[in-house]
């Protein structure tokens, strides 16, 4: 959580947040790279809020690195995603609605670290068997990667 997104929460609580987000897919060789969030046990894109003066795409990699260990180097704008399926409620209660900014990353180095304090688990995912139980805001974006992903294949 951003120094900004705790200052907020101090004054309004619960209530709903309009957020930024950048969120970022990594693919290779016809698998995605997802996290289990430690927060709700989903699995989710690796990504978060943006900070104040912050470049959307400076956001999407700082998190990458953050939650993965990785480094995006070129990073495909995938599309803005927002409106009611954007509502989100953690289960601690907090309410957000999520402008969220999704990425595809192919180009990418590093060694994924599979733990962080916001993550329980990394794993590659076949991009025709991925889990059900994926966290509320990502599956939009989700369905639009596979989609872009499987257009390039041709399936």
């Amino acid at each position: 959580m951003t120094g900004y997104v705790e200052n907020m929460r101090k004054r309004i609580g619960h209530d709903t947040l309009l957020i930024v987000g950048a969120g970022v897919f990594i693919h290779k060789d016809g698998k995605l790279l997802l996290q289990r969030r430690r927060d709700n046990n989903c699995w989710s894109d690796h990504g978060g809020c943006v900070e104040i003066g912050e470049k959307v795409e400076e956001t999407a990699k700082r998190e990458l690195f953050e939650e993965t260990g990785l480094i995006a180097n070129k990073l495909e704008l995938l599309g803005v995603f927002s409106g009611e399926n954007m509502m989100y409620t953690y289960p601690n209660g907090d309410k957000v609605y999520i402008i969220g900014i999704s990425f595809l990353c192919e180009d990418f180095s590093g060694e994924p670290k599979t733990e962080t304090n916001e993550t329980v688990d990394l794993q590659w995912f076949d991009i025709d068997r991925l889990p059900e139980n994926i966290s509320p805001p990502v599956v939009e974006p989700l369905r639009r990667c596979v989609e872009v992903l499987k257009s390039r294949r041709g399936a």
